[in-house]
């Protein structure tokens, strides 16, 4: 039997597509949480070249997540050993093992020889190097985040039927400040969440590859694993958002993509109930989730403006003095707090460390600021 019977079964699929897999070359940026599951699967569709880009080494924290490694990895460069297991156990495809890490001066040399990439990066530098790249080079690229239970995944610069497709920078024109970057070393993990978050990108790769199903294009997926709540968020692209990146790739290959150090900071909610106490007037909480997420705040100068639809408040917004972002569990609303610093320069922007989802943030509406 064929180990591809089942998936050549499918509607849309059949020997044709499985033909596409084996021609395709998928470039894989980051063999940690999200690039192992993802790997993983897309071995056992059946891709045909699959290239591991890490230059970091395995530790035992890795493991809880990283599931393509072992207790006797440790120490071990991740590509290679990412690579060793995948023959083994996919013997049928072929890896090739890119042991360094990804820098502009290299970026465009390697991703030039893949059909599409996976950016499972865990770090901004790398995911606004990959996006920059891909424009100019006109490559589809998947991209995937975890934060705490949250999680998301995009597909960015595929172009369909001719219309503009939309890039990360028309979500996130700028990396944001140095301070406001959520750590998960700090923070915490569940390895259950890359694993969701990384088959999903496997999965929007093999959609893209085949061409079959609908894929996320110029949409960005949210998954709450806590919540057990999802939605879909469109993108569309921006005029200006190519004026933030390398006009070309000789000007790529010169660009410096650390992040430097803005202005810009986390409060907790006690803090935030104080500046709503004392000047009520001149402070407002901006709710940045979708409608549909719960629990929702009851609190009279709460305003509910989501991710999606932040930009276009601006007027409204730059009457208050102090503005405190906040969302499920504080990544989006850090997001926000940075995307609108160069909109709103007369006023302070913060985002509530934990959001909503923080033990002594006001989860049962209006009642707990009362007792406050």
């Amino acid at each position: 039997m064929n180990r591809f019977e089942r998936q050549t079964n499918l509607r849309g699929l059949g020997i044709k597509g499985q033909n596409k897999l084996r021609n395709a070359a998928v470039l894989v940026v980051g063999a940690g949480g999200l690039g192992c599951p993802a790997m993983i699967y897309l071995a056992a569709s059946g891709v045909g070249k699959i290239a591991i880009l890490d230059g970091d080494r395995i530790s035992v924290s890795n493991l809880n997540r990283q599931v393509l490694f072992g207790r006797g990895d440790e120490g071990q460069l991740k590509a290679e050993v990412a690579a060793k297991h995948l023959t083994d156990q996919y013997c049928d495809s072929e890896y090739l093992s890119l042991p360094f890490f990804l820098t502009s001066e290299n970026a465009a040399e390697i991703m030039g020889d893949y059909d599409l990439i996976l950016d499972c990066s865990d770090n901004f530098p790398t995911r606004y190097l990959i996006n920059d790249t891909c424009v100019l080079l006109g490559k589809p690229f998947i991209q995937g985040a975890i934060y705490e239970d949250e999680g998301q995944v995009a597909v960015f610069n595929l172009s369909q039927k001719g219309q503009a497709s939309c890039h990360y920078r028309d979500l996130y024109p700028e990396p944001p400040a140095a301070g406001l970057i959520p750590d998960c070393n700090k923070t915490g993990v569940l390895g259950v969440l890359p694993g969701v978050i990384g088959t999903l990108q496997a999965s929007e790769a093999i959609k893209i590859i085949t061409h079959r199903g609908i894929s996320l294009a110029d949409n960005i997926l949210f998954v709450n694993l806590y919540s057990n709540e999802n939605y879909l968020m469109e993108i569309r692209p921006k005029t200006d958002s190519r004026a933030k990146m390398p006009s070309d790739l000789e000007e790529l290959r010169s660009w410096n993509y650390q992040i430097e150090p803005k202005t810009g900071m986390e409060v907790s909610w006690s803090v935030a109930r104080n500046w709503l106490r004392n000047d009520p007037e001149k402070v407002v909480l901006i709710d940045v989730r979708e409608p549909q997420e719960t629990p929702r705040l009851n609190h009279p100068t709460s305003l509910s403006v989501p991710m999606s639809h932040i930009e276009k408040q601006q007027g409204k917004l730059e009457k208050y003095k102090r503005i405190l972002f906040f969302c499920s569990s504080g990544q989006r609303s850090l997001l926000a707090a940075n995307k609108m610093a160069d909109q709103l320069k007369g006023c302070e922007l913060y985002s509530i460390k934990g959001g909503i989802s923080q033990s002594d943030s006001p989860i049962n509406a209006s009642e707990k600021w009362k007792r406050n």
